[in-house]
């Protein structure tokens, strides 16, 4: 058999939030949305990669060359109180490999959708801290193909998540503190038996779960005006590594240190803003060592009260 690597896999409530996060009012930031406000977008982004880990041992393969994942998100966020926020996502994902056999892969991957809840803050010696909360769920929303790594564009896993975050903001400098825990349910391949570190005779796949932590710094004006630097960091609670020259399982121990740039600025008064970032995987386990990049507009604007009409 030829020997493959393992694709950086995107199981959309966490990966697109956490491996490729955002600038303003979204998961993984202490901002919000204000009551009655909507701000919607389209997101692009790609990485690649011809390094990866198997296991701990650091490699490349010619039969595959360079790996390449391009995406194009929908999201929105939408303020329904003055603390609460309901935030939705939506990619399309492409990937494909420039040698070897393997067909490409595209399609819609998941919806996630999420609840941020500010829990509450106060001024300490002459900073702004704040606690808050975010629920989420994932759901896929297409017959995509869990078991063909590196090519596959998720793993078809539903999820439920909690994240805790602390914001503090001292004039124009902030820092950003989180972590999420992701429950993820088990998965059905199409194969009727697969070997673990045991054979394992059944198309059911259990999926460990997820821990990951984030840390953002940087200077903040005002939500509309960001630049950040970050380090995140991802490790699945269980599965194993990949075998050698054998082709990666949904179910892999998976590790992931990442680093990276992101800004958002406001280009003019009328709502319009730009977001992206660029960022660059330092230290995995089972996973591919990806340089990635993303960009996008969004716009924030006001959305009309409803009012009542009499004859």
């Amino acid at each position: 058999m030829k020997p493959y690597f393992k694709f950086v896999l995107i199981s959309a409530s966490m990966w697109i939030s956490i491996w490729n996060p955002l600038h303003g009012q979204t998961e993984t930031d202490g901002l919000w949305m204000p009551k009655r406000n909507f701000c919607g977008g389209l997101i692009a982004g790609a990485s690649s990669w011809t390094h990866y880990w198997e296991g701990t041992l650091h490699r490349n393969n010619q039969n595959i060359g360079t790996l390449s994942s391009s995406f194009l998100m929908a999201m929105g966020n939408y303020g329904v109180g003055e603390n609460t926020n309901i935030i939705f996502s939506l990619p399309y994902i492409s990937n494909k490999a420039s040698a070897g056999t393997l067909a490409p892969q595209q399609g819609l991957q998941d919806l996630n959708l999420s609840v941020k809840q500010y829990l509450g803050g106060r001024n300490w010696k002459g900073s702004t801290v704040g606690l808050t909360a975010v629920g989420g769920v994932s759901t896929p929303l297409s017959n995509y193909v869990a078991d063909f790594l590196p090519l596959a564009i998720g793993v078809r896993s539903r999820t439920l998540s909690l994240r805790l975050l602390g914001d503090l903001q001292r004039g124009k400098f902030f820092a950003t503190a989180s972590a999420a825990y992701v429950r993820r349910a088990s998965i059905e391949i199409d194969r009727t038996a697969y070997y673990t570190t045991e054979m394992v005779y059944s198309n059911q796949v259990i999926m460990p779960d997820v821990f990951t932590w984030m840390v953002r710094t940087g200077y903040r004006k005002d939500p509309d005006h960001i630049v950040e630097f970050f380090v995140d960091r991802m490790n699945t609670l269980g599965g194993f590594d990949m075998r050698r020259n054998d082709m990666p399982f949904p179910s892999n121990n998976m590790e992931q240190t990442r680093i990276g740039l992101g800004a958002k600025w406001a280009l003019g008064k009328q709502g319009l803003s730009f977001m992206g970032n660029v960022s660059r995987v330092v230290a995995g386990r089972n996973m591919g060592q990806a340089s990635a990049a993303m960009a996008g507009l969004v716009w924030q604007f006001a959305v009309p009260r409803k009012t009542k009409t009499y004859n």
